[in-house]
C-alpha cells in the first residue's frame, strides 16, 4: 500500500514549482532584454552580424541559458500536473501534453541559434558566399528562431487557458490567478494566430499583447513561492475521485 505520509505536502511541491518559474521567467527575460536585445539589430541584417562575431561568447551563454530554461519547464510540467490533478485528471493531462508539445517546438526552435554563428564563423567552406549573403544567412537564423518561438508560445496558449480554468475551478488556489492565466493563454493565441494569418497586424500587437501573459504568469509563479496551495483544501480535493 502507497505511504502517503513520506510523500511532501502539496505546498512543498507548489514551492517548488515557485522557485522553478522564477528561474524561468528570469532567463527568459534575460535573453530577450540583454543578449539578444544586445545583440540583433532590426532591419540592419550586416550590424547583427558583426555583433554575433563580436559577441559570440554572449550568443552562446543565451543558447545555454535556453537549455537551462527548457529543463527547469520540463521539470515544471508534473509539478502542475501532481498539484491540478485533485481538480480534474484529464485537464492536467492535457497541461502536461500542450507543455511537452510547446517545449519541443521551442527545444527546435532554439537549433536555429545555433545556426546563425555558422555564417560569421568564417569557415573556409563560406568562401563561396558574399558578405552580405552571409549577413542575410545569419539574420534568417534568428527569424527563424523567433517564428518557432511563435508558435510553441501559441500551444504554450492553449496551455495557460487549461491552466486557468483549472486554477480557477481548484479551490486551493486564488480564483483571481485562474483569470490571470486564462487571459495570458488568450493573449498567446491571439498573438500566435495573428502572426500566421497578419504579420503586420501582429507586430503592431508587440508588446501591448504580451503584458497580460507577463502579469499572469508572474501572479502565478509568486503565489506558489510565496503562499503555495491551501493544503487543506487539496487534500479535500484529492480525496475525491478527480472529475473529468
Amino acid at each position: 500500500m502507497e505511504d502517503h505520509h513520506t510523500e511532501p505536502a502539496p505546498h512543498v511541491y507548489a514551492r517548488i514549482g515557485g522557485v522553478i518559474y522564477l528561474i524561468i521567467i528570469v532567463l527568459g527575460a534575460t535573453q530577450e532584454l540583454f543578449i539578444r536585445g544586445a545583440i540583433v539589430v532590426p532591419g540592419d541584417a550586416a550590424a547583427t552580424a558583426a555583433n554575433l562575431a563580436s559577441m559570440e561568447w554572449l550568443w552562446r551563454l543565451g543558447i545555454a541559458a535556453e537549455i537551462v530554461l527548457l529543463i527547469c519547464a520540463a521539470s515544471l510540467t508534473p509539478i502542475f500536473y501532481y498539484l491540478l490533478r485533485p481538480v480534474s485528471g484529464a485537464g492536467a493531462l492535457l497541461v502536461v501534453c500542450f507543455n511537452l508539445v510547446s517545449l519541443v517546438v521551442e527545444a527546435t526552435a532554439a537549433l536555429s541559434l545555433v545556426a546563425a554563428l555558422a555564417p560569421v564563423r568564417g569557415a573556409a567552406y563560406l568562401a563561396a558566399f558574399s558578405p552580405e549573403q552571409l549577413h542575410a544567412m545569419a539574420r534568417l537564423a534568428i527569424s527563424a528562431h523567433g517564428q518557432g518561438f511563435t508558435l510553441a508560445l501559441t500551444f504554450f496558449g492553449c496551455e495557460c487557458l487549461i491552466l486557468g480554468y483549472l486554477i480557477f475551478r481548484s479551490g486551493f488556489l486564488p480564483r483571481a490567478v485562474g483569470v490571470l492565466m486564462f487571459l495570458a493563454g488568450v493573449s498567446y493565441l491571439v498573438n500566435g494566430f495573428a502572426w500566421i494569418l497578419s504579420p503586420a497586424f501582429a507586430d503592431q500587437l508587440v508588446p501591448a499583447i504580451l503584458l497580460p501573459p507577463f502579469i499572469g504568469e508572474t501572479s502565478l509563479c509568486l503565489w506558489l513561492l510565496v503562499k503555495g496551495v491551501d493544503v487543506p483544501k487539496w487534500r479535500e480535493r484529492a480525496s475525491i475521485v478527480p472529475a473529468a
